[in-house]
This record gives structure tokens, sequence and C-alpha cells, in this order.
């Protein structure tokens, strides 16, 4: 896996992916940037949820469950110190479908968190607090939540 990060100016850059995809990163006014980019961190916890989310939908179209959204909210808290790395990250998956097993749906996100997802799994060996939960939301007759 290969990427590059290039400078545009102040502290913003673009990270552009060997697979050709590309997101730009950006600070803060006050930290020099113009707010024209997620920053490195949230990109980190969207990688954990994003990551995370691949596998719970996987594992569950592979268990034949009909999903028909799911939305992945993450909550990450960082310690208040240099190097302010993260001091947990938790993930709120939120999914509907056509009679989701709520077994199914634990077991996914079970088999994510200890087995698939490399980047929770990445940084609970460096010591963040990752966790999980979810609902199943139940959609009305036209489909919508």
């Amino acid at each position: 896996m290969k990427g590059r990060i290039k400078w545009i100016e102040n502290v913003m850059f673009v990270a552009e992916s060997d697979s050709g995809h590309a997101v730009v990163l950006d600070g803060a006014p006050e930290g020099g940037g113009r707010n024209m980019g997620m920053r490195p961190m949230e990109l980190m916890a969207l990688s954990v949820g994003s990551c995370s989310a691949y596998d719970v939908l996987t594992i569950l179209k592979k268990g034949r469950q009909r999903i028909t959204s799911c939305e992945t909210e993450v909550t990450a808290e960082r310690v208040e110190a240099t190097p302010a790395v993260f001091e947990s990250i938790h993930l709120h998956f939120k999914l509907a479908g056509v009679d989701l097993s709520e077994k199914q749906v634990a077991r996914a996100i079970e088999l994510s968190a200890d087995k698939y997802c490399s980047a929770s799994i990445m940084l609970k060996s460096a010591g963040v607090k990752v966790t999980h939960d979810f609902e199943i939301v139940v959609e009305d007759r036209n489909g919508e939540d």
C-alpha cells in the first residue's frame, strides 16, 4: 500500500491513495488553516468507523441479512496532553433492514471488533479503548425511518 501527501498551502494537504482517490486535509483558522478539509485525527477516527462498518455489512450480507441502511456514529475522546492521542473511540451502529436478527448484528460487530477491523485492532493494541453498540431501526411501510 502506498500513498502521497501533497502540501497545498499553509496547513492544507491533499492525500492521494495508490488506488487513485484523494481527500483534502486542513486545519482550523487558529492553527493556520482555512478549515477546508478534515483534520488528520478526524480522518483516523472515521477510518476506524468505516473499517468496522465495512466488516459488519459484509458479515451480515454473507449471513443473508437484508440490510437497507447502516450508519455508524463515531465518538472519539483524546487525552489532554501532547501528543493528543485517542483515549477512546465509541462506534454506534444504526442499522435498518428486513427482519434483521439482533443476534446476527451483535455477532457481526463482535467479529469486526475482535478479528477483522484492522484499524480498530491496531488502535486497541496501542491502548485506545474501542467500544461498540448498536440499534436496529424499524422502518415504516414507505422504507423511511
